[in-house]
């Protein structure tokens, strides 16, 4: 199945996060905190503005980024857990 976001939305999957910590303890996966940072595997075409025009996303497909905790909608595909969420849900982007 493909998925193509509509108006200013993104399709973000997780990105997992590290399970063991800095002195070596494994942190089971029951208790662990869902990662906050993602891939963006699809971008919608953008918003329109006051006039009409189509305002360009800000972020691309493969670019690395920051959500809250609670954002977006979770959808299951195919057995993956991807996010659906608009832009302004998006924090910063990580430049590498």
């Amino acid at each position: 199945m493909k998925l193509r976001p509509l108006a200013d939305r993104v399709i973000v999957k997780r990105i997992d996060s590290e399970t063991k910590t800095a002195s070596g303890i494994v942190i089971p996966d029951a208790a662990a905190e869902k990662p906050d940072q993602g891939e963006v595997l699809a971008v919608g075409p953008g918003k329109r503005n006051d006039k009409g025009e189509l305002a360009a996303m800000s972020v691309k497909v493969g670019d690395r980024v920051l959500f809250g905790k609670y954002s977006g909608q979770t959808v299951k595909v195919d057995g993956d857990e991807l996010l659906v969420m608009k832009e302004d849900d998006l924090f910063a982007v990580v430049e590498k």
